[in-house]
């Protein structure tokens, strides 16, 4: 077990389930992660073994057949992970987000149709906000739902939708004004849509078409596509929590669990390349001794170190405040801006540890080099998350004249 990265007071189950996800990520995904990253290959044996671990159902609680953990849990679980390889921490992240929409917002019928599955990893889950030109504004949600009959028919195009392939399960945020008069504030007006289809690429069901695979820098592996809605038609059961106008409010509690998600990848990732630069630097000869005794690389893996150590006691203050049962969009954003900034910062310091070795496609540095970047945009970028912060602050601390 690493030195860095320790959580107190955790209990007894939860050691047993870190140890079982960290002997699980280092001899069946760091082996073979910077392969399957090269060929851009979806990495289903690994996603089938986190499926026996029970991780697809590691919030969703004991009755619908899940773990019951705790969001502390969850984001120590995908620290490990993304230690291992970020997409599969990905690939992980979207399904739980809807499972936990679905288990705060969801009607009965719904948690009962939905969650055992889920649980099982059955059913696959993916959400779907951001269209090709949003952005940040989510205010800005061209994509409509209309009333027809006991059906709503959907159409509009969504962006960077993760598992948008392999997926089963879609939560889609879109405009509908029905029951919202004009003038309604946007944020008032839009609803969750849950969206069932088949997995794959093309029409994969009547009116919805998934694109193929978005080509990225990194991040590669999981499945980033496009969503087209051309007439798309659900039956009215599947607004999220029976009742249109409050999906602005539900994928928001979502993103904000995202956001304690992206803070344990960054964790995650930035552990992993502290591990691989102070390796190297022992490893690695200059002058006549390693690098790792010149006091110029002691001084950039105590850096690093630090960093590490910051991020991961923020991520998970962060996640103990969700669980707690308290408002924590203040500690999520810090925890995510922190995280993915310092992840950035603990990588480029891990690639020039290894001087040229580090651009060569053979070192793993490469790869989380060109990963490391998606975690300063995912779940809002480091401006949104200033804004939120600073306004929360400026509530917390309002001056009394």
């Amino acid at each position: 077990m690493s030195r860095l990265a320790q959580t107190a007071g955790l209990t007894d189950i939860q050691q047993e389930i870190l140890s079982t996800v960290r002997d699980f990520v280092d001899k069946e995904i760091i082996p073979v992660a910077t392969e399957l990253e090269h060929r851009d290959e979806y990495p289903q044996q690994i996603v089938d073994g986190l499926k026996e671990l029970g991780l697809f159902g590691l919030m969703i609680p004991e009755e619908y057949g899940g773990l019951g953990e705790s969001l502390l849990t969850y984001a120590l679980c995908v620290e490990e992970i993304a230690r291992g390889w970020m997409s599969v921490s990905g690939i992980i992240n979207t399904h739980f987000i809807v499972a936990y929409m679905l288990k705060q917002h969801g009607t009965q019928e719904q948690k009962d149709t939905f969650l055992p599955r889920m649980a099982a990893g059955e059913v696959r889950g993916a959400f779907s906000m951001s269209e090709p030109g949003l952005g940040s504004d989510v205010s800005a949600i061209t994509s409509k739902g209309v009333k027809d009959g006991d059906e709503y028919v959907l159409n509009g195009q969504k962006m960077w939708l993760t598992n948008g392939g392999t997926s089963t399960l879609v939560a889609v945020l879109c405009r509908s004004d029905e029951g919202h008069p004009q003038g309604t504030a946007p944020h008032k007006s839009m609803t969750t849509f849950l969206v069932e289809k088949e997995p794959g690429f093309g029409e994969v069901r009547p009116g919805l078409t998934i694109p193929g695979k978005i080509d990225k820098m990194g991040y590669k592996g999981v499945d980033t596509t496009e969503l087209i809605m051309d007439g798309l038609r659900i039956p009215a059961n599947r607004v999220l929590g029976g009742t249109t106008g409050r999906g602005f409010y539900q994928m928001m509690d979502g993103v904000e669990v995202g956001r304690v998600n992206v803070a344990a990848r960054g964790c995650g990732v930035a552990q992993r390349a502290f591990e691989l630069g102070v390796s190297y630097a022992q490893q690695r000869h200059t002058f006549g001794k390693a690098i790792a005794q010149h006091q110029a690389i002691q001084f950039k893996l105590a850096e690093m170190a630090t960093k590490v150590e910051a991020a991961h006691a923020m991520m998970v203050n962060a996640a103990r405040k969700k669980d707690s049962g308290e408002r924590n969009d203040l500690e999520a954003g810090m925890a995510k801006y922190l995280a993915s900034e310092y992840c950035k910062e603990v990588v480029e310091d891990a690639f020039r540890i290894h001087g040229g070795y580090g651009f060569s496609k053979e070192y793993e540095i490469e790869r989380l080099y060109r990963e490391a970047p998606m975690l300063l945009i995912g779940e809002g970028t480091a401006e949104i998350q200033k804004m939120i912060i600073g306004r929360r602050l400026l509530e917390e601390y309002r001056f009394q004249s």
